[in-house]
């Protein structure tokens, strides 16, 4: 088995509730999929404030640099009808 150096890294994401979006909780090394689950069930979720986990391997995840910001952000500034600031979302609709 290689050492634990060797192992790829992977993301964890953790849902808290039903109905909530997957939050990212932090990174941890394991040898495959399986491993990185139930690791993550005992780093990141061990006072049962989970409902659902996702690990992704890092290598698999492609992020734009903070150097591209303007290029990635800014042309939609000029388009104020991509934000929902002019609708009153009713009380019933919950998580929103």
């Amino acid at each position: 088995m290689s050492s634990h150096n060797e192992w790829p890294l992977w993301e964890v994401f953790v849902r808290s509730k039903q109905g909530l979006e997957h939050k990212h909780s932090g990174s941890l090394h394991a040898v495959d999929a399986t491993q990185a689950l139930q690791m993550a069930r005992d780093v990141y979720t061990r006072r049962q404030e989970g409902v659902s986990i996702w690990v992704v391997p890092s290598s698999a995840i492609t992020a734009s640099a903070p150097d591209h910001k303007a290029e990635f952000f800014d042309p939609a500034g000029d388009k104020i009808y991509r934000h929902p600031t002019f609708y009153q979302i009713p009380d019933e609709v919950g998580h929103m």
